[in-house]
């Protein structure tokens, strides 16, 4: 089995900065934090702060090494894929794997398109309440990740592995049977509760009780089950009821990513939500209203 002893980072947000601190609470060695530009300044002269302590990561520029990473972990927007993935391309060797984190159904294969499908795991991060603003994290609820192979029926080298370094890290994780199933139900939530927490600008306890978001939430989420279903993907109602139950979990105050995007004034990943959903209805000919309808309401929102 391989060992991983030498991890990048990339994307300092809420999710990279908290799964880097825990990285680095329990196995700060094998940690370095790709990231160029001013964010690189940024950081080294102000520090990052993860529930209210200094996290001292070791920063690295894009470029200044071609030291081969064991295995890369991916938290950046899906708008900053593109650079993200020049920017890896002197750490990946022959032996590296790789975790996307990115919400969506669709970055597996343009990284795994650039590097090999070999070097990729699917994967990304769920139950976690965690914030950013500025420099500054914070979470209550950690969550999980959530990865696996194509095909999970027997453990691969790769995924026993990242298993052996997350129970070193303290880091959560599941590795279920069916990971594209997980995959599209984590997009199914994130269809629903990004897009109407972001319009509603309502932080989880608005979804964890009954009323007018939830359903404006299980309704966008409903149209997602339908392209599943005409995608070979068994989604069901209890799918949306299990998300709910998630959500209960997190702070009633805790935000959505997306509503964290509107509330700075950033780019919000709204083509890879409503805009993918829009896109696959035309693909198997189901209609798409609610998800038309957030599409251009989300693109107002920026447009502001």
């Amino acid at each position: 089995m391989r060992d991983i002893q030498n991890v990048y980072i990339i994307g300092l947000g809420a999710i990279g900065g908290a799964y880097g601190s825990r990285i680095m609470e329990n196995c700060p060695e094998t940690l370095k934090v790709l990231v160029g530009g001013s964010r690189f300044e940024n950081y080294t002269k102000n520090g990052v702060s993860v529930n209210g302590k200094e996290i001292r990561f070791k920063y690295v520029k894009p470029g200044s090494t071609e030291e081969k990473a064991d295995l890369i972990m991916i938290a950046v927007k899906n708008h900053h894929l593109e650079q993200t993935i020049r920017d890896i391309g002197p750490l990946v060797g022959p032996d590296t794997i790789i975790l996307s984190l990115l919400n969506g159904i669709t970055s597996e294969e343009m990284i795994g398109g650039v590097f090999g499908m070999d070097k990729m795991l699917y994967s990304f991060c769920v139950a976690t309440d965690a914030v950013r603003e500025g420099t500054n994290i914070s979470f209550s609820n950690i969550g999980k990740v959530v990865f696996g192979d194509r095909d999970n029926s027997a453990a691969s080298d790769k995924v026993k592995a990242v298993k052996a370094y997350f129970d070193r890290v303290k880091l959560p994780y599941t590795v279920p049977q069916d990971i594209l199933r997980e995959l599209w139900w984590k997009f199914m939530l994130n269809v629903g509760v990004n897009q109407i927490s972001a319009i509603l600008r309502a932080p989880y306890g608005r979804f964890a009780r009954e009323g007018y978001a939830r359903d404006l939430m299980t309704d966008a989420s409903r149209e997602v089950i339908n392209i599943a279903q005409k995608a070979g993907v068994h989604l069901t109602e209890e799918d949306i009821q299990e998300y709910i139950r998630i959500i209960s979990t997190l702070s009633p105050e805790g935000k959505t990513s997306m509503l964290q995007d509107v509330e700075a004034g950033r780019k919000t990943e709204v083509e890879i939500f409503s805009g993918t959903v829009c896109d696959l209805g035309k693909k198997y000919g189901i209609p798409t209203p609610m998800n038309d309808l957030l599409f251009r309401l989300i693109r107002a929102i920026e447009d502001s």
